[in-house]
């Protein structure tokens, strides 16, 4: 008797019957399947069974489906990325609460219905996803929810299209889905990760902007501050610049002064020394008409007086010899004044220093004497017969050492009134030229007044200083003096003094 073997198919209704006929031959046939009465009422029991859980199940699903969906929304911040859809998004719990009474009411519970809902939520969070995927963590969850839902509408198509097919490969689909719900798991910490990154780097640009909205604020302050100060810096400038030309004509007005106050006591001391030829030149010229009278007289006598006559001539010619050497002083005297009144080309030429520092130290004495008739002071000379000629500016250093002869007569005028009981004291001036070994020449100008106190003795060269009251001088001439030997030059003027005792200025200058 042959064997037979059933094969039931789980693709197809149709049994495969593989019959031995022997020990080498068998048939292989298909036979319609004829169902089981157990399997096909187990069958029924189970779908009836799954259409009930799948109602439970989406009721389920509705009920987390809603703080999942807002989660989300909340996690890509949907409020402020997608306004618009937000208010469309917010709204998810109707359509799922939509979903289910719809499937209630119209009665479509099926086994599959909660995957569907599944695919349904999943595609949404998909499509919200996919529109802020520039956001990184959305990219990032985007991508751990494409593969579930990749897996979930696979099984529901196939499910569709041959459910046989889908209860073959049902352990497949589990296990992919299983995988996909891991690698959502993974890619969720993920792109939580990344929302911290993201969060922390936000934080840093706002920390950053309002750094450098700070720095924005501070730099436009200072801005402002420097503009004003700048604003200010210039207004005082300008003040400055106008004090400036001020002083600078103040200063001019003095220099003028002072040269004016030096030329007035050179002209005192010209008019006072040009007087005694001036009186010689009238006396000798009297005397010279006296005789010519008494030469007219004897020459009309009846008998003349040779010997007389030749006596008046004689005088007569004295007296004219006489005239001319007092005229030629005054003429000098006269040349002298034009030459200091005169500007200076400041050409240097060969000067003779000896007879140069004697005609300014007896200007300056008769200059004094003209403004005070009762003062009287002893002149010492000593000039070094050997003196070489120096290339120097005559009148500049002609007012040098006028202004530092006055000083001295000033100074011994001064000591003379406050000692009016010592009738002992002599006021003396004298001046001392020398050639120094090393080259050039020396003059000292000496006189033994009241002296400079310690405490002024290191100003006494400076612009407006003077120690004299006020009124008697503009504190420029010691100044100019040692501009016009230091400066014009290149000599040294320095000063040794004691005070009570004098004050001795020397000159220094290079041959």
């Amino acid at each position: 008797m042959p064997d037979t073997i059933r094969i039931r198919s789980k693709f197809y209704s149709n049994d495969i019957v593989v019959t031995r006929q022997d020990s080498a031959n068998a048939t292989v046939s298909l036979t319609p399947s004829k169902p089981d009465e157990d399997s096909t009422y187990k069958l029924k029991q189970d779908v009836e069974e799954g259409v009930a859980n799948a109602g439970m199940n989406v009721l389920f699903l509705v009920a987390i489906s809603i703080p999942l969906v807002r989660s989300v929304g909340r996690f890509i911040n949907s409020k402020e990325r997608l306004p618009y859809w937000d208010k469309l998004y917010s709204r998810f719990w109707i359509l799922g609460i939509g979903y289910y009474l719809g499937m209630i009411i119209l009665g479509l519970q099926r086994t599959k219905a909660d995957d569907f809902y599944v695919l349904l939520v999943l595609g949404l969070l998909i499509a919200v996803l996919a529109l802020v995927r520039d956001y990184r963590p959305a990219r990032t969850l985007l991508l751990g929810l494409v593969p579930l839902a990749v897996t979930k509408g696979s099984e529901l198509l196939l499910h569709a299209i041959s459910p046989a097919t889908l209860d073959f490969y049902h352990e497949g689909f589990s296990s992919a889905q299983g995988f996909s719900v891991l690698w959502l798991i993974v890619f969720a910490f993920v792109a939580r990760s990344h929302k911290r990154q993201a969060e922390a780097e936000r934080l840093e640009r706002e920390a950053a902007a309002l750094e450098k909205r700070r720095i924005e604020a501070q730099n436009a302050i200072l801005e402002q501050m420097v503009t004003e100060r700048t604003t200010s810096l210039t207004r005082q400038t300008e003040e400055l610049r106008e004090t400036l030309e001020e002083l600078r004509i103040t200063q001019d007005q003095l220099i003028q002064s002072e040269k004016m106050a030096s030329l007035g006591e050179l002209t005192a001391g010209i008019a006072h020394e040009i007087q005694n030829p001036l009186n010689f030149v009238t006396n000798f010229a009297d005397v010279s008409g006296e005789l010519l009278d008494e030469l007219e007289e004897e020459q009309q006598r009846p008998t003349r007086d040779l010997a007389l006559e030749t006596e008046l001539l004689h005088n007569l010619r004295q007296n004219l010899t006489k005239i001319t050497h007092h005229g030629h002083r005054a003429a000098s005297i006269v040349r002298g004044m034009l030459e200091h009144s005169r500007a200076s080309t400041g050409e240097r030429l060969p000067t003779d220093l000896n007879l140069l520092a004697d005609e300014y130290l007896r200007l300056a004495y008769h200059g004094l004497r003209a403004k005070n008739k009762s003062f009287n002071a002893t002149l010492h000379t000593d000039f070094a017969p050997d003196l070489p000629l120096v290339e120097a500016v005559g009148p500049d250093v002609g007012r040098v050492l006028l202004n530092l002869f006055t000083n001295a007569f000033y100074a011994v005028q001064k000591r003379r009134e406050q000692l009016p009981a010592q009738p002992d004291y002599v006021p003396t001036v004298s001046v001392r030229t020398r050639a120094l070994p090393e080259g050039g020449v020396e003059i000292r100008v000496h006189d033994n007044g009241t002296g400079i106190p310690e405490a002024v003795r290191q100003k006494i060269f400076q612009p407006f200083f003077t120690t004299k009251p006020a009124g008697e001088g503009t504190g420029l001439g010691l100044s100019l003096s040692y501009d016009i030997i230091t400066k014009g030059h290149n000599g040294t003027l320095s000063l040794e003094t004691e005070e009570g005792q004098g004050t001795e200025f020397i000159i220094e200058l290079p041959s």
